[in-house]
């Protein structure tokens, strides 16, 4: 079974390679496709972002496409930067400045509301058109300081009270355990393993 992961992100093909190893699924990017467009983001929710990427482009490919939509919440913050975490402060912005600057916005704020979630939704829509959508968190709060040199994105700035570390400290195989997308992917996987039985 052949399936386009939307992304161009080889962080994240690395990351559903290893939790959907030995399902007999071949998980391709969209350029292996031959998909080079990006597709627009102008839903208002991570499910509708993630519905409108995995559709264009099974739409397109005419195989079954997976997309995610993921991103920071800050309750502080209204939830910001929510569905536009990676366009905050402009795409080519480095992460290590859009992480300095929603620290500088943190300062002074207590413990007890710095409360944070990652969340990712993930769909699945086949040749058909029919999808099917997942969503999952991670709870946390935001540091107090960047630290940890694993993971990407915002992992240097959120913070794991029960671990007692930032998500980027934390070993890939530990931060798959139970970050949001890996959740999510544990769950669509649940999803693929009943399509492959058939």
């Amino acid at each position: 079974m052949k399936i386009i992961f939307a992304t161009g992100n080889e962080n994240k093909l690395r990351e559903i390679r290893q939790i959907t190893e030995n399902m007999g699924i071949e998980i391709v990017s969209m350029k292996d496709a031959g998909y080079y467009t990006e597709v627009e983001e102008t839903g208002t929710t991570f499910e509708e972002n993630a519905y409108l990427k995995a559709s264009a482009i099974a739409k397109k490919c005419n195989l079954p496409t997976l997309a995610d939509d993921s991103g920071l919440e800050i309750d502080y913050l209204n939830k910001e930067p929510g569905i536009y975490s990676s366009r905050f402060m402009g795409e080519d912005t480095p992460y290590p400045v859009k992480n300095a600057e929603l620290l500088r916005r943190m300062e002074g704020v207590p413990d007890e509301k710095r409360t944070a979630r990652f969340v990712c939704a993930i769909c699945l829509v086949r040749p058909d058109g029919s999808s099917e959508t997942v969503r999952a968190t991670m709870e946390g709060r935001v540091a107090y300081k960047s630290a940890g040199k694993n993971g990407f994105g915002y992992d240097p700035i959120f913070f794991l009270p029960e671990r007692g570390c930032t998500s980027a400290e934390l070993s890939p195989e530990e931060k798959n355990e139970i970050s949001h997308r890996g959740k999510a992917l544990r769950m669509m996987r649940d999803i693929l393993e009943k399509e492959i039985a058939g």
